[in-house]
């Protein structure tokens, strides 16, 4: 009832207006009568010439009443929304003369609103400018140790990241042409090797190494700074009178650490920086070359790939070699395992398994974070086998579980199990928690069953007996249950929105069909 009334009092508010333009003689009464009438929700203005409305103090189901009532009854009045950049978006009902002028009006009024959204999306774009200088200037970008950070960039600034590393690096080097890691220069070069001998590559050790007096805060000028770059540093005030060089960990501390680390290691490759003038003339030049757009694909395993190919680079590590003391990783052989008592740490779940399933049944162990751990196993069939065991020991009440070398690792009744590509399917949600446990909670999988199941029924058919099959049946159900959400709930809550829905659907049509 409110909303019939609503529209026929605008009905009748617009009808005077316009009837008002029409006689000349009594134009400007009416134009004041409607002002002092509304409460200002009415201020007569002229729109590009134009004679408008502009609405103000409506809601916006009432504006959407007015715009039914508009394209209703007034066939030379239209409701326009405005999007100006300073007072932002205006609702305005404007009496065009003609239909040429009303297509004229909104073809004028629909490019304003493109600009004024274009000026509104560069605004808000920020350090997005930033990549796309050093894109668009060919830039060299230097990292230590950086893929992870390049991908980080491609995802936040360019793009969704591309599914493989081959796609992805093909992408990279469309939009920066030159990156050098100055981890590949520590480990492919063999004077810089000979240098560091047997020390750490991590970004702080080679800092330490190579720009010694920036990294202890030393302003010295003597004999032992001759070969050594000089660096000019500047900090703010903020910081001036307590400059901290060991600052690791911080973004802007760790950049500038890697910028002092490959202007050095220029040095002590005999690149002049006097002859170079840009970035992109240091990136071509003939020392830097075999070093330019390798990244380490696989730090555990010495994989290195180059941008420009897509191709996997052969790693020949002077010092060592890094597959010697890291396996290649099997995804088919994965489980990935969660919900375990967070003080378990990977060696206390490396014991657990292999108790069972021997000393060598477990190749490694790799903490994901606090709540979740990847268990790689020598052999395929061992991750059926585990996720079948699993299953029996949770359907299992008697001592048997308490004795059970994996009663450690299912403490708690929340454990749970699967293999690789459950992970990817959890992984690949749009949902994002930050730790893994919270993620497989919120995400509802179809295919659980199946994923959970991996394997295990070609190993069933070795198992005739019923008893087992059942349970096997109920302990993947109630795997089920730990992973998914309370799916009863989310459908009565669809509904309840569906319903909503209805109502608002219905309530408009009334309105318009009573207008």
């Amino acid at each position: 009832m409110a909303d019939i009334l609503f529209t026929a009092r605008m009905k009748n508010k617009f009808s005077e207006w316009r009837d008002g333009l029409l006689q000349e003689q009594t134009q400007s009464d009416h134009i004041q009568g409607t002002q002092k009438d509304s409460k200002q929700q009415f201020q007569v203005i002229f729109f590009k010439t134009h004679p408008a409305l502009k609405l103000d103090g409506f809601t916006s189901r009432q504006l959407k009443l007015i715009q039914l009532v508009i394209k209703k009854h007034f066939k030379d009045l239209s409701y326009i929304n405005v999007n100006r950049e300073a007072s932002g978006l205006q609702q305005i009902v404007v009496y065009t003369d003609s239909a040429d002028e009303l297509n004229l009006l909104l073809k004028e009024v629909k490019e304003e609103n493109h600009r004024a959204k274009e000026m509104k999306i560069q605004a808000a774009i920020g350090f997005r400018h930033v990549i796309d200088v050093l894109s668009s200037e060919q830039k060299l970008i230097v990292g230590h140790n950086c893929f992870l950070d390049m991908a980080h960039v491609y995802s936040k600034f360019i793009g969704p990241l591309p599914g493989t590393p081959e796609e992805f690096v093909a992408s990279v080097n469309k939009c920066f042409p030159h990156i050098i890691d100055t981890k590949i220069l520590l480990n492919t070069n063999y004077m810089l090797q000979e240098r560091m001998k047997k020390s750490r590559k991590s970004l702080a050790s080679a800092f330490s190494m190579f720009c010694p007096l920036i990294a202890a805060g030393s302003n010295s000028t003597g004999l032992i700074s001759a070969s050594l770059v000089k660096v000019n540093i500047e900090v703010d005030d903020s910081r001036s009178s307590s400059w901290n060089p060991g600052g690791k960990h911080e973004a802007g501390y760790d950049a500038f650490m890697t910028g002092c680390i490959f202007a050095q290691l220029c040095s002590d490759l005999g690149v002049d920086f006097k002859l170079h003038e840009s970035s992109k003339q240091l990136a071509s030049n003939e020392k830097l070359q075999n070093y330019i757009n390798h990244l380490y694909l696989s730090w555990l395993h010495g994989d290195i790939i180059d941008l420009n190919t897509g191709d996997k680079v052969a790693n020949t590590l002077p010092s060592y070699n890094l597959k010697k003391r890291y396996p290649n990783i099997l995804f088919e052989n994965i489980v990935i395992i969660w919900g375990f008592p967070t003080k378990l740490k990977a060696n206390e779940v490396r014991e657990c398994i292999s108790k069972v399933f021997g000393l060598t049944s477990v190749v490694s162990v790799y903490h994901l974070d606090a709540t979740a751990v990847f268990v790689q196993f020598s052999k395929t069939e061992l991750v059926s086998d585990f996720l079948l065991l699993k299953e029996k020991l949770e359907t299992s009440n008697g001592p048997i579980l308490v004795l059970h070398p994996l009663a450690k690792l299912l403490d708690g009744g929340n454990t749970c199990a699967a293999n690789y590509d459950t992970y990817k399917e959890i992984c690949g949600s749009p949902l994002s928690e930050s730790l893994f446990a919270d993620q497989a909670k919120a995400v509802i999988l179809k295919s659980k069953t199946k994923s959970i199941e991996y394997k295990v029924t070609s190993r069933r058919k070795e198992h005739k007996n019923a008893s087992v099959e059942d349970n096997e049946k109920d302990a993947a159900m109630k795997f089920v249950e730990k992973i998914k959400p309370n799916t009863i709930d989310q459908i009565r809550n669809v509904e309840s929105r569906r319903q909503a829905s209805q109502f608002e659907i219905e309530d408009s049509c009334v309105a318009e069909a009573n207008l």
